[in-house]
């Protein structure tokens, strides 16, 4: 370990993954965004634009669901850790479960002819079905990775080509979504909207079960081949210090990400009169590919913790610069905000997967229990929890700027998109940054690795 720069000096390579596996690997989250980007970006402004419910029973319905997932996200980690398969742990459940979830992205975008009430209720039973089925198929892509390599560079190397995959797929649906529901519903949101998910959960349900075909979990220890009880898989959160600094992260980050993401097609649409610019800040999320690129380099250069610093910092400046774009409404000035935001995510959002990988080795290194499944769960739970709150926050402060649907609004409703879209993203990369202050894994990840790989090989020896 070289402690002054906080990297790790590699002793040897063992378990480089493939080429075909790793991009087989990273398809699976560039299909689990393709669908759920649509979702995550699109349904609060598809719920009170096309469907007619009001923002803040919709700010009310993502609370909800959130407090579902405060449930299922532990509850699918303790299935991977129950789960002994031949196909491993983690890849059965993209068999079992990609084709329901595929069927609910499309039935959370159907409108039948219902009256208010039962409209919501329509609401609550599909929206939170497709959250609890996405956890089904998105914890094991985070939940398999301490299972493809013990590397811990290569675990970036897959990490950052994941993140490049799901940027990239989430920016593909940021730019095409609303060209996509004006072509095929010629002025219907409700089947434009309708017929837009029907092809992106195709594409998504044959990219994840090309995930499952073609990864393998080729890291076996001696838990990883039998079920874990419940008490067992628990211990290893505890005083797992870098899971828990992780988790709240996730959390925080996706709180204000969210906010900032599903409230841009109403800044574009009232704040700027200018609906049509909405696909292109969207797009803007390309510059993210770039310090996504070269995060493995910073990783190794400066160690993950100050990479994923460094572009908290950068998000910061960012939304900064967007609160005087928003001020004077300078689409230039927007532009460079919302560049700036997005290479500084980049530089965030490929380095969590590897950091909770992290923490299973940790969870095993000091505890004694390898259990994949429930400590990388709550990183699902904690994003989903986040995302939530953030569409919760969003729904509620729009309804307390009086926003009503599809009319000219007025200037405490424009102040409440403009809260969404500037302040309560920068509040949540700013309290991410001081967290960070306290993760330090870095410091001694050498040594970590070093133990485990020597427990087991003795594990190995006295199997044989």
């Amino acid at each position: 370990m070289d402690k002054s720069s906080g990297t790790n000096k590699e002793v040897h390579m063992p378990n480089l993954v493939h080429w075909p596996e790793r991009i087989s690997y990273a398809a699976s989250d560039f299909a689990c965004n393709i669908s759920f980007s649509l979702i995550s970006n699109f349904l609060m402004f598809f719920y009170t634009d096309a469907f007619g419910i009001t923002a803040a029973t919709v700010g009310t319905l993502f609370l909800v669901a959130r407090l579902v997932d405060a449930v299922d996200g532990p509850f699918w980690g303790i299935c991977i850790d129950h789960t002994h398969t031949r196909w491993g742990k983690s890849r059965p459940y993209w068999l079992w479960f990609t084709i329901p979830y595929s069927i609910f992205c499309v039935l959370v975008f159907t409108t039948p002819n219902m009256s208010l009430e039962g409209k919501i209720i329509w609401a609550y039973i599909t929206y939170i079905g497709v959250d609890v089925l996405y956890s089904a198929v998105n914890i094991p892509i985070t939940s398999i990775l301490p299972n493809l390599t013990n590397n811990p560079n290569e675990r970036v190397t897959l990490s950052t080509i994941r993140q490049f995959f799901g940027t990239a797929g989430g920016t593909l649906v940021s730019v095409l979504a609303l060209p996509m529901v004006n072509a095929f519903g010629h002025g219907n949101e409700q089947k434009g909207f309708f017929i837009s998910s029907i092809i992106l959960s195709i594409v998504g349900c044959v990219l994840l079960l090309n995930t499952f075909a073609n990864t393998r979990e080729r890291i076996q220890t001696k838990e990883s081949k039998q079920a874990l009880p419940i008490k067992t898989s628990l211990k290893a959160l505890k005083h797992n210090w870098p899971w828990a600094v992780i988790i709240f992260i996730n959390f925080i980050y996706w709180m204000g990400m969210q906010t900032r993401n599903q409230v841009t097609v109403y800044f574009f649409k009232y704040n700027m009169n200018a609906a049509w610019l909405t696909s292109i800040m969207l797009g803007l999320q390309l510059a993210a590919l770039i310090t996504v690129a070269i995060t493995p380099w910073c990783s190794k250069r400066f160690g993950k913790r100050n990479t994923m610093l460094a572009g908290m910092l950068i998000a910061i400046a960012g939304q900064f610069v967007m609160y005087l774009g928003a001020k004077t409404l300078s689409v230039g000035t927007i532009i460079a905000a919302n560049i700036i935001v997005n290479l500084g995510t980049g530089l965030v959002s490929g380095l969590i997967a590897v950091m909770l990988a992290d923490a299973v080795d940790y969870g095993e290194w000091k505890n004694g229990v390898r259990a994949e499944g429930i400590v990388t769960s709550f990183s699902s739970f904690s994003a989903k929890f986040g995302m939530g709150i953030g569409g919760a926050v969003t729904g509620w402060i729009l309804s307390m700027g009086g926003y009503v649907a599809n009319h000219a609004q007025t200037t405490s409703s424009l102040n409440a998109i403009t809260t969404n879209y500037v302040w309560v993203p920068m509040i949540g990369f700013a309290l991410s940054a001081v967290a960070l202050l306290f993760y330090k894994v870095d410091s001694f990840e050498g040594k970590m690795q070093s133990d485990l790989r020597a427990k087991h090989e003795r594990e190995r020896q006295q199997e044989k």
